[in-house]
C-alpha cells in the first residue's frame, strides 16, 4: 500500500492488497491502481471554526501566517474562524495535513 493510502476497513485493505498484487503481475494498469488507492484513502474530516482556532493556537500561528501557509487570504482565514465560511478543497486537505503531520509537513 502506498504511503498515502490507508484502508478504511479490512475489506478495502484486502481489495487494495489484491489490486497491488495484480498490478505487480501486470494485470492492472497504473491508472486503475490509482483508483484503488483513492478508495483506500481516509476521508478528510471537516473543520469547524473552533477546530481551526485550536489548530492555529496549537501551532502558535497568527491568522496571517496560517493564511500564507495555506496559500489563501487573511480574510478567508478570518471568515473560517468566525464561522461565516468553511474550508474546502485544497485548503481542507492542507488543514488536515497540518493537523495530522504538523507544521513541518507544510513548510
Amino acid at each position: 500500500m502506498t504511503a498515502r493510502a490507508r484502508p478504511k476497513s479490512r475489506i478495502l485493505a484486502t481489495v487494495h492488497a489484491t489490486a497491488r498484487d495484480l498490478r505487480s503481475a501486470g494485470f492492472i494498469d497504473k491508472r486503475r491502481m490509482r483508483e484503488y488507492d483513492a478508495l483506500c484513502l481516509a476521508p478528510v474530516q471537516s473543520y469547524s471554526s473552533r477546530k481551526i482556532r485550536a489548530l492555529r493556537a496549537r501551532h502558535r500561528l497568527s491568522q496571517a501566517v496560517l493564511a500564507s501557509i495555506l496559500n489563501t487570504s487573511l480574510s478567508t482565514v478570518r471568515q473560517w474562524e468566525i464561522g461565516h465560511k468553511r474550508p474546502s478543497g485544497p485548503s481542507l486537505k492542507l488543514l488536515d495535513l497540518l493537523d495530522r503531520k504538523g507544521l513541518e509537513a507544510l513548510i
